[in-house]
């Protein structure tokens, strides 16, 4: 057994070798009948001609049932975060929870603390404003009106590396691209950890009234947008000059028009979260005289403040079924932090390289960071696919099972990014699994319960497509693989899903072929 780690790349054991353009049926089991042959079909659509597509279906114990070019190493796409979730529950286990404190090794004298107060966050994702004003209540609680010293923001469980490594450069101001620090705030329920909401609404007087959820002075907003004519189009734009937390708008909004909501990423998360906090301390009557600073908190300061995040086991709802990247790479800090004592992505994927073998992934693979935004994370359909066969044994597979995304589900917190997928066919409410996309690149990897009642384990990754609907294509194959066995089927290889879903999308700021959770369409 070989290990090297460079970035996170494993090398272990060997696996199998198929040819890149094979179909294999598997030779023992259920009768598959036409299963091969409508799957081949279903890939022969002319739409990935030059494309690079990989499909593996297998039972749960690993045997084979289908093969495509599935041993090729493709980029993933948001189908890494199955490595990363399943990575987290095996090494944090799914009770895990992130503590923030408030704390100072000051001595106190009567209403005043004599000294400097550390706030200090460990990497907790769903951190809201409100819970920032939860902290200082407590702090306020204690008797404390004045505190002499600085408000020092405590950040040292992480490294200072803010943004992965192969992240695209132009993704930089978006939320699903936000700045990772162990003291950090989101706003909103989704726990978009690093992230503001800029809202734009109709104003008077012809300009655009803009706000941010949560309000704060952290940020500034530079805006020449005006209110159109009722009926005149919305072409307002949000973005953030580099380096700073200075946000422009631009463009019209019409005066009958409903509000714009863009989440954008933040500069530098820690001042966020501890200007938010200095602010709840204001509102709760008390006066920090120093400025903010940044440093770690010494040993054997007294807590005066303190909050538990939910466990594991409850955030990998919104983390899997909305394909929250930020938690994916928090979740990778954690795990380093865990297992080395170090906050960073190079320890993280180290844990994640020690415990994938336990799971049954076995061959080369590189994994860069825990969402799969990097263009250098590479792992092959057959090694998703021995994943989900391993995850299906362990203690923690019912939370993980039921976080995937749904086919079908409309609640956004149960059908996730399959909530306008496969609706109406033999996969709705059947096929379990995880989305990805970007541009160029699409994945589906989970599990489908067949009309047989067997449940198997499939992944579906395609490279290099342009211009073609691959989550049609996706959704054909899986609702071919949950007609499996049945008495009848409707899911020939002609079939497609409904047309709910339209493919490749194009958000504000011409962003395209992204998740529709990170353009919040679904």
């Amino acid at each position: 057994m070989l290990v090297l780690l460079a970035g996170f790349v494993l090398l272990i054991g060997a696996v199998g070798a198929v040819s890149p353009m094979s179909s294999v049926s598997a030779q023992d089991g259920p009768d598959r009948g036409d299963l091969g042959a409508d799957l081949d079909a279903i890939l022969a659509d002319p739409g990935l001609t030059g494309a690079d597509v990989g499909l593996v279906v297998t039972t749960l114990d690993g045997e084979a049932v289908y093969q495509r070019s599935s041993d090729r190493r493709q980029q993933p796409a948001s189908n890494a975060k199955l490595a990363s979730s399943a990575a987290a529950l095996e090494i944090l286990g799914p009770d895990h929870r992130f503590t923030t404190t408030v704390a100072s090794p000051a001595r106190r004298q009567g209403q005043t603390l004599r000294g400097d107060l550390y706030l200090k966050g460990t990497g907790d994702p769903t951190m809201l404003a409100d819970d920032y004003a939860t902290l200082a209540k407590q702090f306020a609680d204690s008797g404390i009106t004045t505190v002499r010293g600085k408000l020092v923001a405590d950040d040292t469980w992480f490294d200072d590396t803010r943004l992965g490594l192969g992240w695209a450069w132009d993704d930089e101001p978006y939320y699903y691209n936000a700045q990772i620090s162990a003291l950090t705030a989101a706003p909103d329920s989704d726990f978009d950890a690093g992230s503001i909401i800029v809202r734009v609404e109709p104003g008077a007087n012809g300009e655009a009234r803009v706000t941010t959820e949560p309000p704060t002075d952290y940020v500034k907003i530079r805006s020449t947008a005006t209110t159109g004519a009722p009926g005149s189009d919305d072409t307002i734009s949000v973005d953030r000059e580099h380096g700073s937390n200075v946000f422009t708008v631009t463009g019209s909004i019409p005066a009958d028009g409903t509000a714009d909501s863009e989440f954008m990423a933040v500069w530098e998360p820690t001042g966020y979260a501890a200007a938010l906090f200095r602010d709840a301390l204001r509102a709760h009557g008390v006066r920090v005289l120093g400025p903010t600073t940044r440093g770690a908190t010494p040993t054997g300061a007294t807590e005066y403040a303190a909050r538990e995040s939910m466990p594991l086991s409850e955030l990998l709802v919104p983390f899997l079924k909305l394909s929250n990247n930020m938690h994916a790479e928090i979740l990778a800090k954690t795990m380093g932090r865990a297992t080395s004592g170090e906050g960073s992505w190079d320890a993280g994927q180290d844990a994640v390289a020690a415990v994938l073998p336990t799971l049954g992934v076995t061959g080369p693979l590189s994994l860069v960071d825990g969402s799969g935004l990097s263009r250098m994370d590479q792992i092959a359909p057959d090694q998703l696919a021995a994943l989900l066969g391993g995850a299906a044994g362990r203690p923690w597979f019912p939370e993980w099972y039921e976080a995937l995304p749904i086919a079908g589900k409309a609640d956004r917190l149960v059908g996730g990014t399959l909530r306008s997928r496969m609706r109406g066919t033999a996969a709705e409410g059947r096929v379990h699994a995880k989305t990805g996309s970007l541009t160029g690149v699409s994945g589906l990897s989970g599990y489908v319960d067949a009309a047989s009642g067997e449940r198997l384990a499939f992944s579906m990754v395609t490279n290099n497509s342009i211009g073609v609907n691959t989550r049609a294509i996706e959704d054909a194959v899986a609702i071919r693989l949950a007609s499996e066995g049945g008495s009848a089927t409707d899911a020939g290889p002609a079939s497609r899903a409904p047309a709910a879903d339209p493919g490749p999308r194009q958000g504000a700021n011409n962003r395209v072929d992204l998740e529709c959770s990170w353009l919040k369409a679904c």
